[in-house]
């Protein structure tokens, strides 16, 4: 007993040797780990709110980048379009470059908009960005069928030519298969690292108060 309370008393004459936030650090060590792991009980998984502001920033990303290109490829005098409703169109035949520039403008929106996402969660950063993934995905997939089962005129990425997979109603050339494949992939791939990289912001300031 006698050394017991000779050891507590060690280590309170230490804490008073260090700095005040070192002292209050060591001692609210496994108080802050368990209130980290009670926080991420509560507040951890997919946040669809933080999901669908993501997705709405991969939107928006994606349309200025298709814009820029758009008013590049006019400058050099290239008629080149990589919208949804081009891509549709051209299913079969759909060019490399147009496949190339498709996919690095979706891959640099989903990445921002996972990026969004963990970032404004505090949790669980690849969650979020799959979330920007899933929702991108579902809102093609009805527009898709919004378009074939009541015409085009209700499909609403062709009418305000969202950049986004490139699925027709007709025969889809190899082309168009393998460029959905790597849009699908490379969004997904892009969304996840987004997300990470998001919440790495959350990890500094924990290392920064630790």
């Amino acid at each position: 007993m006698a050394k017991r309370t000779d050891h507590a008393a060690q280590e309170d004459r230490y804490d008073g040797q260090l700095d005040g936030p070192a002292a209050a650090r060591r001692r609210s060590g496994p108080t802050r780990t368990v209130g980290e792991a009670h926080a991420r009980d509560r507040f951890g998984g997919t946040n669809w709110g933080a999901a669908f502001f993501g997705w709405l920033v991969a939107i928006a990303t994606a349309i200025l980048l298709t814009s820029i290109v758009g008013a590049v490829a006019s400058a050099v005098g290239t008629s080149r379009d990589i919208t949804q409703t081009q891509a549709e169109r051209s299913a079969g035949t759909i060019g490399i470059v147009a496949a190339v520039v498709l996919l690095v403008v979706l891959v640099v929106g989903y990445y921002a908009g996972g990026y969004v996402a963990g970032r404004m969660s505090r949790f669980d950063g690849a969650r979020q960005g799959l979330g920007v993934w899933i929702i991108g995905l579902v809102v093609t997939l009805v527009a898709i069928v919004l378009g074939a089962v009541f015409g085009s005129q209700y499909n609403i990425l062709d009418r305000v030519s969202l950049p986004s997979i490139p699925l027709g109603g007709g025969d889809l050339g190899w082309g168009a298969v393998i460029t959905a494949a790597a849009v699908v992939v490379g969004t997904l791939l892009a969304a996840l690292l987004g997300g990470k990289v998001g919440r790495h912001y959350h990890a500094r300031v924990d290392r920064a108060a630790a």
